[in-house]
C-alpha cells in the first residue's frame, strides 16, 4: 500500500510538472495584451511547458536554456504541434558573460529557476509596458525537500523587492499544494 501511495504522488507530481504553471494560465490575458513586436522569453525553459502554451496561443516565444537535450525536446514539440518558436542554447550562469545584454523582450516568464546575478539584466530586457511572470521556491521550501540550497531559494520578500519599481499586478509568497512547496510569485508590469 505504501508503494501505491508513493507511485500516486510521483505520477501526480509528474503530471503537474508537464502542465503549464497555473500562474501563467491565470495571467494569459495580460500577456496577450502586451502590444509589441518583440517576443516573450521563457527563461530557463527546460522542456518548454510554459512557453509551448504561449506558442499554442499565437505568442512569439524564445525558449532559452543551457540544456541541448531540453531544447531538442522543445523543438520536437514545436514541430509535432505545428507551432513557431525559437530556441536559444545559452548558459545564463557563465561568469563574465552577460547573455541578455542588448536584448529586448515583450515579457519574460521564469518558473523554478533562480540565479540572482541575472536580475539586473531581466529588469532591462523587458520593454516598457512588458511583464515579468516569475515563480520560484523560497527558503521555507526546505521543509518539503528539494531544492534546499540557499542559492536557489528566495529570501522572504526578496522577489517583491527586486521588482519594487514596477507595477505589481499580483504577488504571493507562501505555501502551495499538490505538490506541497513554498514559493514566491510575481506578475509585474515595467513602467
Amino acid at each position: 500500500k505504501r508503494l501505491i501511495n508513493i507511485l500516486n504522488v510521483f505520477y501526480k507530481t509528474r503530471e503537474a510538472v508537464q502542465q503549464p504553471a497555473k500562474l501563467l494560465l491565470d495571467n494569459l490575458e495580460l500577456l496577450q495584451g502586451v502590444e509589441t513586436d518583440v517576443p516573450v522569453m521563457d527563461l530557463a525553459c527546460g522542456t518548454g511547458r510554459n512557453g509551448l502554451e504561449l506558442a499554442a496561443r499565437g505568442i512569439e516565444v524564445v525558449f532559452a536554456d543551457r540544456s541541448a537535450d531540453s531544447l531538442k525536446a522543445v523543438e520536437q514539440q514545436l514541430a509535432a504541434r505545428n507551432l513557431s518558436g525559437r530556441v536559444w542554447q545559452v548558459d545564463l550562469e557563465e561568469e563574465a558573460v552577460m547573455p541578455l545584454q542588448g536584448l529586448q523582450f515583450s515579457s519574460i516568464i521564469v518558473f523554478r529557476y533562480l540565479h540572482r546575478p541575472l536580475f539586473p539584466a531581466l529588469l532591462h530586457a523587458v520593454v516598457p509596458g512588458g511583464l515579468i511572470i516569475y515563480e520560484t521556491f523560497t527558503t521555507r521550501n526546505r521543509r518539503f525537500g528539494r531544492p534546499n540550497n540557499p542559492e536557489f531559494l528566495l529570501k522572504p520578500g526578496e522577489l517583491k523587492a527586486i521588482f519594487r519599481n514596477w507595477e505589481t499586478i499580483r504577488y504571493f509568497e507562501g505555501i502551495k499544494k499538490n505538490p506541497d512547496r513554498a514559493v514566491a510569485q510575481i506578475v509585474a508590469r515595467k513602467p
